[in-house]
């Protein structure tokens, strides 16, 4: 044989597909005796044989299939995770406590961004599926609720994370909403304020989004406070506001605070009133929920309700490596408290008597 000829025979060898037969003819075993070799089990195996399998594994560059194993174990000891949004910054740390705790538990994990779409959601949702993950942890949109209803009667554990919509989650991690935006507003209130401008998302069909609403009207009729329609504002994340906070401010009889619903409300409702001069919190007090990146070190820092985004990560993969271990457990509805970060947006006034 050419020289030519063994070069051309090495490459297409490493070109091919190693299988595990190829691993068995040579070292000179059988298949069964080569897996017993890949998962560890040597009782009843010699040191030679040992040895020949060893260096046929290393002579072929063989690799074992995944997806084959996970075919016989039934298990692939990875999660698939899908977020509307991966750049987000509590999206962000909750990856991170997802990641660090499929760490300590030997998982793997596959991350799939849906940009809020809800094609693409379903979509994420059918690759990971046909990926055989052993589990899903998904920040949902609401629209596909029924796809995710039937990859769980078929046996995919599936746990819910940041959002609810309409109650209609089976297992599900947030935060308790309702409680926080009481608070918040009863922190205004304790300011000395009565008109609180609540600046929020369409929140018909989002559970979560309407606790934040009810919290706050909670706290209005605590302190026998008017509920003004005029006062609830809305914000689109394609279109801003429906209504210029300027335009707002400029009524008769105008907010004496904001509380905005989530970061990117906060961030664009900041950039309006600077862009018009208007002095947080001398001429308008400003509470936010989610806490913004670095807000500490703005000129007025952000006062802000804060959830725990890194423990909501790990709470959600304990929740669903638990689901896993033990199909045949109840789904759970789990809420964690936010906090209140103190800081210089907010101005104590005097009360209108």
């Amino acid at each position: 044989m050419s020289i030519c000829s063994e070069i051309r025979d090495l490459f297409e060898t490493f070109m091919a597909k190693i299988k595990l037969i190829d691993v068995a003819n040579l070292a000179g075993v059988s298949k069964s005796t080569v897996s017993q070799y890949l998962n560890g089990r040597f009782e009843y195996m010699s040191e030679k044989t040992k040895e020949r399998i060893r260096l046929a594994v290393d002579k072929l560059s063989y690799v074992p299939n995944p997806i084959a194993r996970s075919l016989k174990l039934d298990e692939t000891k990875t999660i698939g995770v899908i977020v509307r949004d991966i750049t987000g910054f509590d999206t962000s740390r909750t990856i991170r406590g997802i990641d660090d705790y499929c760490k300590t538990s030997n998982y793997n994990v596959l991350i799939y961004n849906t940009d809020v779409d809800p094609e693409i959601e379903a979509r994420s949702l059918e690759a990971l599926y046909q990926s055989r993950v052993d589990g899903i942890l998904i920040a949902a949109t609401g629209e596909n609720t029924a796809l995710i209803n039937k990859y769980i009667a078929n046996g995919l554990p599936i746990v819910n994370f940041q959002l609810e919509h309409e109650g209609n989650e089976k297992s599900i991690i947030i935060s308790d909403y309702r409680k926080a935006a009481f608070e918040a507003t009863e922190y205004l209130i304790k300011q000395g304020h009565r008109r609180i401008c609540f600046v929020t998302q369409d929140f018909t069909k989002v559970k979560s989004r309407k606790d934040r609403y009810l919290g706050y009207i909670d706290a209005l009729m605590h302190y026998q406070l008017p509920v003004d329609q005029q006062l609830i504002q809305y914000w689109q994340r394609d279109a801003g506001f429906a209504r210029s906070p300027l335009t707002v401010l400029n009524e008769s009889n105008p907010p004496t605070a904001f509380f905005t619903q989530h970061m990117p409300i906060t961030t664009e409702l900041l950039s309006a009133l600077n862009k018009a001069k208007v002095t947080i919190p001398d001429d308008v007090s400003l509470l936010g929920f989610d806490d913004i990146p670095m807000a500490e070190f703005f000129n007025v820092p952000i006062t802000v309700i804060t959830q725990n985004p890194y423990q909501i990560g790990r709470e959600a993969t304990k929740l669903l490596l638990n689901n896993i271990k033990n199909p045949g457990l109840s789904p759970q509805r789990i809420m964690l408290p936010c906090s209140l970060m103190e800081r210089l947006s907010c101005k104590r006034i005097l009360p209108n008597l």
